[in-house]
């Protein structure tokens, strides 16, 4: 970050980590710092550090303009701060608060623009505690010598009186039910005073997380009464291996879905699903059969999945559980009804 330079009417103060060591110093400037625990201290001293991680890659000069950009730094920054909190050891949840953190920290000075700033806030209220990311906006607009405020600072205030108004400053908003926030996060809640009719056909368990993680042992403890729909035994049986074209095994896989869906049967869903994107096409699937979600994520420490992987009757090949490492995305409350991290 000490080699890595900004805009200059943006960052008049030059390189990412003199503007980070700036957004830490007001940190703890804040009136309301020393009413803080330390616990909610350390995660925004933590995503000060790393909330402009991202930018060493993805920073590029505008050849038209000769101004730096540095498009999707954040997203770059959540999966650096995923990985050197999980090399630290930290724990699961603390790890994605300040993950999210660090993903959203841009959004609040955009308030203004957005088409409905009521939703916005909402939206993200589910994702990160907006009064810590409006304590976190508010250190990074000071920690900056801006030749342009296109984004003053009163924008944020504005932010913090709309998650007000809405109630979703201290705590997520308040939906009617699980269903409606589960429509909202798919947009399909026609009005926020909604209250949807809850009556589900079965109820799917989808399980996430990388191969050793845990999930068979899971289910025979926490589901043992209910079929499992699992890829792996899939591609056992159509003598198919996890390195092969997989259209035939998730063929096999949604028509086994169907089966348990069509007669209201509850059931379990064993996959790594370890991208949003991936999980999606599942949740759509049962939610097309009136289905309640419920994802269980199981993440135990990486020692401990390539440990046991090996015991494993056929072990997937260390170095591809550290590439799917690289991709997991951790699934939020807000891709299905309920979430669980095991």
């Amino acid at each position: 970050m000490a080699t890595c330079n900004q805009d200059a009417q943006w960052h008049a103060e030059g390189d990412v980590w003199t503007h980070t060591k700036m957004v830490c110093a007001e940190l703890e400037r804040l009136a309301d710092w020393p009413l803080l625990d330390r616990t909610v201290q350390l995660k925004l001293l933590f995503t000060a550090l790393l909330h402009d991680s991202g930018k060493p890659v993805t920073t590029l000069l505008e050849p038209e303009t000769g101004r730096t950009r540095s498009p999707k730094h954040a997203l770059v920054g959540a999966e650096i701060a995923r990985r050197v909190l999980r090399e630290l050891e930290c724990d699961l949840i603390t790890r994605e608060e300040i993950v999210a953190l660090v993903r959203f920290h841009g959004r609040p000075p955009f308030l203004l623009e957005k088409p409905s700033p009521e939703h916005e806030v909402i939206w993200l209220s589910w994702f990160v505690n907006n009064r810590l990311l409006y304590l976190f906006t508010i250190a990074d607009t000071r920690g900056r010598n801006a030749k342009e405020m296109t984004r003053p600072e009163e924008n944020l205030h504005l932010w913090k009186l709309a998650a007000e108004e809405r109630n979703c400053f201290l705590t997520p908003y308040a939906f009617a039910n699980d269903q409606a926030r589960f429509l909202f996060y798919r947009d399909q809640l026609s009005s926020l005073h909604y209250t949807p009719h809850v009556e589900y056909r079965c109820t799917v368990t989808l399980l996430s997380g990388l191969p050793g993680a845990g999930k068979d042992t899971w289910l025979a403890k926490h589901r043992p009464a209910i079929p499992v729909v699992a890829l792996d035994a899939i591609r056992e049986a159509l003598d198919i291996e996890a390195t092969d074209n997989q259209g035939e095994v998730i063929q096999a896989a949604r028509e086994q879905c169907r089966e348990h869906l069509r007669i209201g049967q509850n059931f379990a869903f064993n996959g790594t699903n370890i991208t949003r994107q991936m999980r999606k096409r599942w949740i759509d699937l049962f939610t097309d059969y009136g289905a309640r979600i419920e994802i269980v994520y199981i993440e135990p420490p990486v020692k401990t999945i390539l440990a046991q992987n090996k015991r494993r009757t056929a072990p997937v090949p260390e170095k591809v559980i550290l590439r799917l490492l690289e991709k997991l995305e951790v699934p939020t409350v807000t891709e299905s009804h309920s979430l669980t991290f095991a």
